[in-house]
């Protein structure tokens, strides 16, 4: 009987987890993630609510635990600690200050929840572990997180922007995208001055001023970003 329980109750803690790491989850991508049908989840959700974890159902939409209510954290495996020590030291070699920074600090509240033993294997591992490229830790911009929040909450933002040719422009932006290509970030974003959409070399961004204006999200997806690229390319 408690070989049959195990399994469910494994699957009942990662469904909190998820939940509590978007803002809305449906049942069906649950359902994938576990392995399971929609009813299975219906019924953990079910369970869920009856231990008293206030989920709120979003018809059409799926669920979500009301804002405010917090669970204690969990805790991780270690190879979850192994993975996540890893993940810093690659974007530490990253070369936006603000980016390092804020996964530094991230990390620093995630390693406080470890078992004791694996703050100690997390150090050895941090010591351990190395990636190629950028190996003096140069950091060329310090814009990253300005741009994340403007990218979620849809703020305009006025850029000073240097080409690759050294020709210096202010535009106007609204943006849409970051991307990582050859240790660089890149953020495609509608120029207002061009009307269209654009690629930005991050570290090329002279100054960023987040404006108080706000802009309606495109119809837009990254798929049809770069089959437009591709067709540019091809017909100039």
């Amino acid at each position: 009987m408690a070989e049959k329980e195990k399994p469910r109750l494994s699957r009942l803690t990662a469904i909190i987890t998820q939940l509590q790491s978007k803002r809305v989850v449906t049942a069906n991508y649950l359902a994938k993630r576990h392995n399971v049908s929609v009813r299975t989840i219906y019924r953990d959700i079910r369970t869920l609510e009856k231990t008293g974890i206030p989920i709120v159902t979003e018809e059409g939409k799926g669920y979500s635990i009301m804002e405010g209510y917090h669970l204690p954290p969990v805790l991780f495996t270690e190879d979850e600690a192994n993975a996540l020590i890893t993940a810093e030291q690659l974007v530490i070699k990253n070369k936006d200050q603000s980016f390092s920074d804020n996964v530094s600090s991230a990390m620093e509240k995630i390693k406080s929840i470890l078992k004791y033993s694996q703050k100690g294997n997390a150090d050895l591992l941090a010591d351990r572990v190395y990636f190629s490229g950028n190996q003096n830790q140069d950091k060329t911009s310090d814009n990253l997180m300005q741009i994340q929040s403007a990218l979620i909450h849809f703020r305009v933002l006025k850029i000073t922007y240097l080409s690759s040719e050294s020709k210096r422009t202010t535009r106007d932006i609204e943006p849409f995208a970051i991307y990582s290509i050859n240790g660089n970030f890149l953020l495609i974003a509608f120029c207002r001055l061009r009307e269209d959409f654009r690629a930005f070399r991050i570290d090329f961004i002279d100054s960023l001023i987040p404006q108080d204006e706000t802009f309606t999200q495109h119809n837009m997806t990254m798929q049809k970003y770069f089959e437009e690229y591709v067709r540019k390319q091809k017909h100039p």
